[in-house]
Order: structure tokens, then sequence, then C-alpha cells
């Protein structure tokens, strides 16, 4: 019996259609490249969230080390204030008891000046003058000085005008003091009470 088929006999069209068979098999085992420029996509877009993120965060912290830096600031200000009104209500903390004196001193001055008015008046009027050189001489311990006035230049924040009159000085200087004013240290405590000049009287 013959029983082996020779090469001859199998037809052209079933070594073609294998052949076809193979090539279309291997064919889908062939990578297609579009998932790699997928996950290439994937790992770029993850990669820039990620630089996204971490700018976020950058500029959160330096939000962060503003808002705390201003924080200090404010409390530092907000401390000096405090230390700054202290020393000043320190300081200033005797001006009712400075007023008070001072109208001691205005009585002591019209006493004096009513000795100089009396015919024998010796001896009150340099007891007096004595007592207001004591009294000036405590104030000024204390930083309470007198505040110029007569011949000077009128200063609303140093002088109070009660009355204008012609004199011998300029207008707008001080013509004469009806009571003295007085600063204790570079506040004033009380304005001086001054007539203000209009200048010299025209002459008829």
């Amino acid at each position: 019996m013959n029983e082996e088929v020779e090469m001859d006999d199998m037809e052209p069209s079933d070594v073609e259609q294998k052949s076809d068979a193979d090539i279309e098999s291997g064919a889908d085992l062939e990578p297609t490249g579009e998932s790699e420029s997928d996950g290439q996509e994937t790992v770029e877009s993850a990669a820039e969230t990620r630089d996204e993120e971490m700018e976020r965060l950058r500029e959160a912290a330096a939000s962060a080390d503003q808002r705390v830096l201003k924080a200090q600031a404010e409390a530092e200000n907000f401390r000096k204030r405090l230390r700054r009104d202290f020393e000043d209500q320190v300081k200033y903390a005797s001006t009712q008891l400075v007023t008070d004196i001072l109208e001691v001193r205005d009585n002591l001055l019209r006493g004096l000046e009513a000795a100089n008015n009396s015919a024998d008046a010796g001896g009150l009027q340099e007891g007096v003058a004595m007592v207001l050189k004591q009294l000036d001489d405590f104030l000024g311990k204390h930083g309470v000085v007198a505040i110029p006035t007569e011949g000077e230049q009128f200063d609303p924040n140093l002088h109070e005008a009660i009355s204008q009159m012609p004199s011998e000085h300029e207008s707008g200087m001080v013509a004469h003091v009806a009571q003295a004013g007085f600063k204790l240290h570079d506040r004033v405590v009380r304005p001086s009470q001054v007539v203000v000049s209009t200048g010299p009287a025209e002459q008829g």
C-alpha cells in the first residue's frame, strides 16, 4: 500500500492558506505602538500633576511664612505701643498735681505784686519772692518749665489769645502776658493767656 502522500499531491492553495493563517496569527502578536504612547502620556500627566502640587505647596508655605512674619511684626508693634503708653502714663502722672501747684504760684505772684504797691512791705516782698523762687525751683526739678511768651510770635499750640491791642510789637506778636503758661517736659499743661499785638498804633 502506498499510504504516503507525496508533496506534489498537495494542492498549492493549502500551502498558501496555511501561510496566510500563520502571518495573520503572528501579526496579532506584534505590539501596535498605541499602548506605549498612551502609557507615556499618562506618566507625563502624572509628573505634571505632581509638579503642580509641589508648586502649590511651596506657594502655600511661602504665604504661611509671610503671615507668621506679619503677625510677629504686629505683636512687636503692639508691645512697643503698650510700653510707650505706660511710659507716658508714668511720665505725666503728676499733671494734675502740677496744675494745682501752679494755682499756688499764681497766688504767690499776686501777693508779691500787692507788696510792691505797699509803702512798707520790704519784709513781705522779700519773703514772698523767696517762696516763689523755691516753688519755681521745685517745678523745674520735676520738668515743669514756663512757656516763653512776651515778645514771641503767637503760637496757638502754646498760647491762648484773650484779646488784641496795638503795641510796639509787630502784628501777631505777644504784646502782654495775662497768665503764664507751663509745659511738663514737652507737653503743654497750661497755655499762656496772652494779648496779641495788632501792630504799632497809627499816628493821627
